[in-house]
């Protein structure tokens, strides 16, 4: 491993620990104890506060209060940080405290001007497909800081025209089609549920149920949305509706490959069959054969209705 980028793991490793000893850094990297030495020097020119406890137990320690050395970004790093960052202007909303312009200013003020020019000319060339959601969310960071905490909440959320209350811990936020959804673990179902986070309008700390452990949701959420009743379906696609599934699939749904043939698998509740009827209208000609035959009943409806739709315009 070069120093470089050698320094950089380092600074990383060091950052959280109160002292560490040269036979650690040196068992880390396979180093000698002349190059750790010069690591270590190197780290302390760089504004890493380190000093040094002389004795038989000697070792470095690490000043408390620290903030982190400044990292040294490769261009190939400093070029996808840009954009990753630019993702986010296509929200109106995201769960974090910032200005997204403000955020691009200071980033680019930490480059040099030959490089904030070339950046800005790959900005004019190059671009991360986004959709523009106008949409405010504004309990998305208080939702993240609930699911974070794993506090249980009181959500008050409209479904339909009603603004209905609601008993959940929240373990999940997601982005689909610029839009923000969050999970949830409904006490009073015992079931999961996913709002939508700009139909919410409130969300405050509640005891009335005992929160559960975040990595016991994260790890059952699957399971959780599938109910007893649930109904199983598989659509044989063509190569390019593997395509598309790629574009767009739920928790719910996996591609299997058997024999060069590809199969969309998965299930769905009771009341969800026009919304998987919906999906898998969307594939088109590619679809080659669907189970149960009640899906490809309910496609055939919805496209005699959009027929008859267009017919009568």
């Amino acid at each position: 491993m070069k120093q470089s980028l050698r320094l950089q793991d380092l600074m990383l490793y060091l950052n959280d620990k109160k002292s560490f000893n040269l036979k650690e850094i040196m068992n880390r990297y396979a180093i000698s104890k002349s190059t750790a030495l010069r690591d270590v020097q190197a780290l302390e020119e760089m504004g890493m506060p380190i000093y040094s406890t002389a004795g038989r137990n000697g070792c470095y320690n690490l000043l408390p209060n620290r903030l982190l050395s400044p990292i040294i970004f490769t261009i190939d790093e400093v070029h996808a940080l840009y954009f990753a960052m630019q993702t986010l202007n296509g929200y109106q909303s995201t769960p974090f405290s910032l200005n997204i312009q403000r955020l691009k200013e200071k980033f680019e003020g930490c480059i040099s001007e030959e490089r904030k020019k070339k950046l800005q000319k790959m900005e004019m060339i190059f671009s991360l497909g986004r959709y523009q959601n106008l949409n405010e969310c504004s309990w998305l960071e208080t939702i993240l800081e609930m699911a974070i905490d794993e506090n249980g909440c009181e959500v008050h959320y409209f479904k339909g025209d009603a603004l209905r209350s609601y008993h959940v811990q929240f373990f999940d936020i997601t982005s689909a089609h610029g839009q923000w959804y969050a999970a949830a673990y409904n006490f009073e179902s015992n079931k999961p549920q996913i709002f939508r986070c700009d139909k919410i309008r409130s969300v405050k700390a509640c005891n009335l149920y005992l929160a559960k452990p975040l990595s016991e949701l994260l790890n059952a959420s699957k399971a959780m949305f599938r109910d007893k009743e649930a109904i199983t379906f598989q659509a044989e696609v063509s190569s390019r509706g593997v395509d598309l599934f790629y574009k767009e699939h739920y928790p719910s749904m996996e591609l299997l490959q058997e024999q060069g043939r590809y199969f969309i698998k998965g299930f769905y509740n009771k009341g969800e069959e026009r919304f998987i009827a919906n999906y898998l209208m969307s594939y088109g000609a590619t679809i080659r054969s669907i189970q149960p035959d009640s899906v490809k009943t309910l496609i055939q409806e919805q496209l005699a209705s959009v027929t008859k739709h267009f017919n009568s315009i």
